[in-house]
């Protein structure tokens, strides 16, 4: 791996770290509907400006199935869960479980494909599924049982991600990477908009500092990461690309840290390790490990 594409790297894992950050922040205020139909409408305007500039040419209107289903399964609905575990949840905690996709996938391989799972992958699951354990049982002894639907919510989006991965890898009407993330994120804009008109409002007044989030969770963390990651997808390959996944993680307990004052404890740090190790171990020697690799956007 060149310098350039360590440094895309590691700016996309910081991207989407943030992404946890912005979340916290933007749900309490404005909703998680009306926060998920901004984030999209803002990155499909951004990947339009970008297309533009770019002189690509836009998607084509014949793959709109194609695009729905990612737009539904890759954006509307995992953004959704996310933004509304990020009312009871910390940043720190939903950027881990964020990292259980490609276990997510490697499990939905076994169905799937119907290939039996070799040793390391019932390792790597179990492995995972203690650090959930972990992470949850210390989360919901500070929240209480409010935390419950935020937990679930939480645990539920990364599987939306790793059947969407799973989904674009079979190349079910799939056109270029470019145009499936501007596709489907137009598509994920008109999923989310009936959401967002049907939530009441939260009764919290937007101040600058939640606008911010919110334009930064679309612009930067959802647009531009969407740019990083496909010109990492061409320069360094899936597989390499897929180490995003421990990074993000990372950058997720360091901005809850440092920019929100969340606590990093014993059972953070033991939990992350176990669900990183569990990737490591489900993604390492298995047949369909390349689909992990669409499941790492937060």
């Amino acid at each position: 791996m060149d310098t350039a594409s360590g440094i895309r790297l590691v700016a996309l894992a910081a991207l989407w770290g943030g992404a946890f950050l912005c979340l916290r922040i933007g749900a309490p205020v404005f909703g998680p509907a009306h926060l998920t139909a901004w984030r999209v409408t803002l990155a499909a305007g951004f990947l339009l400006g970008a297309a533009l500039l770019l002189r690509r040419p836009l998607p084509r209107m014949a793959s709109w199935r194609h695009f729905l289903v990612l737009g539904a399964f890759n954006s509307a609905l995992p953004f959704l869960l996310f933004a509304y575990a990020a009312q009871r949840l910390n940043a720190s905690f939903m950027s881990i479980l964020n990292a259980l996709a490609p276990i997510y996938a490697a499990g939905l391989g076994m169905l799937w494909r119907g290939v039996p799972p070799t040793a390391s992958a019932m390792a790597g699951l179990a492995l995972g599924l203690l650090g959930v354990v972990i992470l949850a049982w210390d989360n919901l002894a500070a929240a209480g049982p409010v935390a419950w639907p935020a937990l679930a919510a939480a645990l539920l989006a990364p599987l939306f991600y790793a059947f969407a991965s799973l989904y674009a890898q079979r190349g079910g009407g799939a056109t270029n990477a470019f145009d499936n993330a501007h596709g489907s994120m137009w598509a994920a804009a008109l999923l989310t908009l009936p959401v967002a008109l049907l939530e009441p409002p939260t009764g919290r007044e937007a101040d600058t500092t939640a606008w911010l989030a919110v334009l930064a969770l679309g612009i930067l963390c959802t647009g531009l990461a969407f740019l990083l990651y496909f010109q990492l997808m061409v320069d360094i390959g899936p597989m390499r690309t897929l180490t995003v996944t421990f990074l993000i993680p990372v950058f997720g307990v360091l901005w809850g840290a440092v920019l929100l004052g969340e606590p990093v404890g014993w059972t953070l740090v033991l939990g992350g390790i176990c669900v990183l190790a569990g990737i490591a171990l489900a993604n390492g020697r298995v047949p369909w490990r390349r689909s992990a690799a669409a499941g790492a956007a937060p």
